[in-house]
């Protein structure tokens, strides 16, 4: 064997030696440089025994043994159906019921018997150590039965203390000692792409836990609540069960999710339980919640109205009407202010101003910076308690002929009479008699009432024309224009 064929050898098994070695040390590496998973079983374990599976029943009276003595064979589909069920072909010994007239009186010796039927599955938790359990108030809402169930499979009969529908937000209560509480977090600690846990009963399966992550925080539903989005598979039966951070504290309550199936989609939304304990302090203490209010109807700021008005971005809340009498009407708020602040709070968003204001006790005298004429206002305004708005008087309209001329605007406008403008409650003004072009592109119609233009007072149909004549035609400039009850700032630009 030649020298230089031992020199190749030896390379070769040098060269083999090394890749052997880069392969087994591959997965080593690799391990290394990937993220590690987490670990939930700690968090799972702490959690579990403070989380509840809720049933509730609900009581019909469903029929019994017929004259003859004989059994009704669709006795068992109405007890879970409920009396009024049918069979196919109306067999089964089913009376008809006449629309509109109350159901017949069971036969003499039909019997008729009252019993308590299953009607939903939910899910709750322990916030005190005496037996008081949050959920929803969907969960429970016209059950005339509840009954908790623990982790460890002991039972109890759960009363309601308070429910709250505007919120989905129930507390109840039990009779147990040294109750398994969980810990309340705080969400405004909450990041998107944060890992989360929801623990609960989805289609009655009792202590399931699964995983997700935030999706969005302060995701707007309604008026009164700020969702915090996820991805965490949630389904019937999850309601009223906590929304768990790694840290293993109450972040949440799952209450809602996305879908077009009635099953989970990849979105759930879940109360933020910062909201949810303030209306369990006053479920508590008063068995309901009361609200404030202060008497205005309101709107989304648009980039095209706060550029008009002065302001540097959208936000707020555009005040489209004040209640006649009212708080707000009282304190000197006016149709197109746009609320900025309230009670030193910043409104971005017109979702924010209903939940700051519901929030606030009534009696309470709170303090309102509104944007007005291209500066700042501040008032004062006592905030009333919540309940159904007077319906004001609205606007009259005459749809008559008229000789008033159209402007650049496409408008026809003639000035309010004095009984129209005390009708209104305000100082000028003037009445759309035509609307053609751009202003009936945005929207405009006749009867309507133009207010201001941009910040400028509307005093007359004259001084309108004029204002429009001198508006500049290469951007969108904005009418403060009343329909009824509503006030709103609508963008227009001039034709050129």
């Amino acid at each position: 064997m030649s020298l230089m064929f031992v020199h190749w050898l030896r390379r070769a098994r040098n060269v083999a030696l090394l890749g052997a070695a880069l392969v087994a040390g591959a997965p080593a590496a690799m391990a290394q440089q990937a993220p590690a998973l987490p670990d939930f079983t700690t968090v799972v374990e702490k959690i579990d025994p403070g989380v509840v599976n809720i049933r509730t029943t609900a009581s019909i009276r469903v029929a019994g043994r017929g004259p003859g003595g004989g059994s009704d064979p669709y006795e068992l589909f109405r007890w879970f159906f409920g009396p009024e069920f049918a069979p196919p072909g109306g067999g089964g010994g089913a009376r008809p019921q006449v629309p509109g007239q109350p159901p017949q009186q069971q036969p003499p010796g039909g019997g008729g018997e009252e019993r308590s039927v299953p009607r939903g599955v939910g899910s709750g938790f322990f916030i005190s150590r005496d037996g008081y359990v949050l959920t929803n108030h969907h969960v429970v809402d016209g059950a005339d039965g509840i009954v908790v169930t623990l982790a460890d499979g002991r039972e109890f009969k759960a009363e309601v203390i308070g429910s709250d529908q505007r919120t989905d937000v129930a507390l109840l209560k039990v009779d147990i000692k040294d109750a398994p509480v969980l810990n309340i977090g705080d969400p405004k600690t909450l990041k998107k792409g944060q890992w989360v846990l929801a623990f609960g009963s989805p289609f009655g399966l009792d202590s399931t836990v699964t995983s997700g992550i935030v999706s969005a925080i302060g995701r707007d539903t309604g008026d009164y609540l700020p969702f915090i989005q996820t991805d965490v598979a949630v389904n019937p039966g999850n309601s009223g069960g906590p929304l768990i951070d790694m840290s293993g504290n109450v972040v949440g309550i799952n209450s809602q999710i996305v879908s077009r199936s009635g099953g989970f989609m990849g979105i759930s939304l879940a109360i933020p339980i910062d909201e949810a304990m303030r209306v369990v302090d006053q479920l508590r203490d008063t068995g309901k919640v009361v609200r404030g209010r202060i008497g205005v109807q309101v709107g989304e700021v648009s980039e095209e109205v706060a550029k008009a008005i002065g302001l540097d971005r959208a936000v707020g809340a555009l005040v489209s009407g004040v209640e006649r009498g009212g708080p707000a009407d009282a304190a000197g708020v006016q149709p197109g202010d746009v609320v900025l602040k309230f009670n030193g709070a910043d409104v971005r968003r017109v979702s924010d101003l209903p939940r700051m204001v519901g929030g606030t006790k009534p009696g309470t005298e709170a303090t309102l910076q509104v944007w007005r004429k291209g500066k700042t206002v501040d008032l004062r305004v006592k905030v009333d308690t919540l309940e159904p708005e007077a319906t004001a008087p609205r606007a009259s309209q005459d749809s008559g002929p008229s000789q008033a001329q159209t402007n650049a605007m496409g408008l026809a406008v003639t000035d309010l009479t004095q009984a129209e403008r005390t009708e209104l409650r305000v100082r000028g003004g003037v009445k759309v008699e035509r609307a053609e072009g751009e202003a009936a592109s945005a929207g405009i119609t006749a009867g309507d009432v133009i207010l201001a233009v941009n910040d400028t007072d509307v005093t007359g149909a004259s001084q309108f024309n004029d204002l429009v004549a001198k508006l500049d035609k290469n951007r969108v400039n904005a009418l403060l224009v009343r329909r009824g009850d509503v006030t709103q700032w609508v963008p227009i630009r001039p034709a050129r």
